[in-house]
């Protein structure tokens, strides 16, 4: 109920543009502060004890009962200044496959005494800590589950703590945002490239395949058994296998169309898993899918462009 009460104010108070325009800075007008239960719990045992002081006319009783009371407003004081003058800016977010994990990072930059336990979440989501000591900043990531290829939006997090004695949240809200690109997930079920869709680019590229003997390496689980270097082992060495290659020309396109009766999701997959093996093996490639094509071209910057292009595949309003 108190959880509740306390997203029904911020939400009636709480009017930041969104997104905000880094840095965005805890002022006293952005923080909100509440009892927790142990404060309400608190309260209520000072009440009882004010309340027995009065009837039996216990000094003692009095001296403890404003003592307490003292300490509960200093506390509040101190709960509001562990967040008070904060600066917070959003850091870096990292492109993630679908069903891994994106990370979204917040800087919180403190420019006066040291901070305790603040603490970061988004709504619903286990909170993550930090400790900010004075002039310092600190770098607070929030994890989010990614489970889908597109855009992954941050949404709006809470910054909060219940430093120093647990009696009282003081709490505020920024959104700037942010979004993670999820790529879709690479789905070995692509198979080997598709060394017939060359266009004759100049030059070759040696690649994994069956044509000709390359060299021995280290045996490992699930080579096929013709490939074990039989003759190697008899003479005394370690347990090796013939690795074969084929040439192949250096450009070649990832065409969507490769793919016939497959759904949405599962040719993007498949492409996904093409231009990251087209990628290690430094191929120039090029990407066709509806309403977007890549020309040949290889590199990082080329192959986060094919991914980018298959991750935003039919979500034009995508920024």
């Amino acid at each position: 109920m108190v959880t509740g009460l306390r997203q029904r104010i911020s939400d009636w108070i709480f009017r930041a543009r969104i997104p905000e325009i880094p840095p965005a800075v805890l002022t006293q007008r952005r923080i909100f502060i509440l009892p927790t239960r142990h404060g309400y719990t608190f309260a209520f045992i000072l009440l009882l004890l004010l309340l027995a002081s009065m009837n039996y006319q216990l000094s003692l009783g009095y001296l403890l009962a404003f003592l307490l009371a003292s300490m509960g407003g200093i506390a509040m004081l101190h709960t509001f200044r562990n967040l008070a003058r904060l600066s917070i800016s959003p850091g870096r977010t990292e492109p993630v496959f679908a069903g891994d994990t994106a990370h979204f990072r917040l800087v919180l930059n403190n420019f006066s005494l040291p901070r305790y336990s603040v603490a970061v979440r988004r709504k619903d989501a286990e909170p993550e800590f930090a400790d900010i000591g004075h002039g310092t900043s600190a770098t607070v990531e929030i994890p989010v589950a990614a489970d889908r290829r597109g855009l992954l939006r941050c949404g709006r997090l809470e910054i909060f703590t219940h430093y120093p004695l647990g009696l009282f949240h003081a709490w505020s809200y920024v959104d700037f945002g942010s979004c993670c690109l999820i790529y879709p997930r690479p789905d070995p079920a692509a198979g080997a490239l598709p060394l017939d869709a060359t266009t004759g680019g100049e030059g070759t590229t040696l690649i994994p395949g069956d044509d000709e003997f390359n060299m021995l390496r280290v045996y490992r689980p699930g080579d096929s058994p013709r490939q074990i270097a039989w003759k190697a082992l008899a003479r005394g060495k370690e347990l090796l296998a013939k690795e074969f290659v084929s040439a192949a020309s250096s450009e070649l396109w990832l065409d969507w169309e490769r793919f016939p009766g497959l759904g949405t999701e599962d040719r993007l997959s498949r492409l996904t898993w093409w231009v990251l093996e087209a990628d290690r093996l430094g191929l120039e490639y090029g990407l066709k899918i509806p309403g977007k094509s890549l020309p040949p071209a290889r590199g990082d910057a080329h192959r986060l462009a094919c991914l980018e292009a298959l991750a935003l595949h039919g979500n034009p309003d995508a920024p």
